[in-house]
């Protein structure tokens, strides 16, 4: 299939998914992942209707999405990768929401940047519901501590709570214990679900699926950092 075919695919599984949870349809967000392929494999999808997108780092962000954002008004683009402080600045510039805030430092250096440049961004707290070592993401536990200071002290519009689960693990508990602390937080959106599990998310509630291999393929080179699609 076509790359507009498998996106075509993927938007019938979320409506399906939708409806089996007796939810609304649109109630659910895609966001295409198109980390590692290039402005010409993207841009078929971006023509058959797709307009929020996901990136997993900002340089290679800076060479593709500047242009095709001008090419399509009313593009939304999402860092769901790791964020270093010193590329804070970049990020606020280039992306509409960022969904990995899981420490201190790039909280106040993101709350910094959005001041400085005056841009609307939006953000997601990161959490590590598997509490696995290798990966970024805040502790369960630490949670609502956070939060509150990126509100409270920071001004940081927290708008969502994002997760990875264990690849190993029944996916499921993940969703519901993030859609726990997203309650006991007053957070309204849940990033959670990707190519392999997203119908399961949406059951538990994700307002947005981070969906990328079921819709572009395999990559077109080699992830060295913990995938979020």
């Amino acid at each position: 299939m076509s790359r507009v075919d498998q996106w075509n695919d993927v938007m019938s599984r979320i409506h399906a998914a939708e409806d089996g949870a007796r939810r609304s349809r649109g109630s659910v967000s895609l966001v295409a992942v198109s980390k590692t392929f290039d402005a010409e494999a993207i841009r078929p999808v971006i023509a058959a209707g797709q307009r929020v997108f996901g990136e997993n780092r900002v340089q290679e962000s800076q060479q593709k999405w500047p242009g095709l954002k001008e090419e399509t008004p009313g593009i939304e683009l999402h860092l769901i990768g790791p964020l270093q402080s010193n590329k804070a600045a970049d990020a606020v510039a280039l992306f509409d929401v960022i969904e990995t805030i899981d420490r201190e430092k790039i909280a106040r250096a993101v709350a910094a940047e959005i001041a400085r440049q005056g841009k609307p961004v939006r953000v997601y707290v990161q959490v590590n519901t598997g509490l696995e070592p290798q990966k970024a993401g805040i502790s369960p536990d630490e949670t609502t501590a956070f939060v509150a200071m990126c509100r409270d002290v920071l001004s940081l519009p927290v708008e969502g709570l994002m997760c990875i689960p264990p690849a190993d693990e029944n996916p499921g508990p993940h969703f519901a214990l993030l859609a726990k602390l997203a309650a006991e937080n007053n957070v309204g959106k849940l990033s959670m679900g990707m190519s392999g599990d997203f119908d399961v998310a949406i059951a538990f509630g994700a307002t947005s699926v981070r969906v990328g291999s079921a819709i572009f393929g395999l990559r077109d080179r080699p992830e060295t950092t913990v995938s979020a699609a």
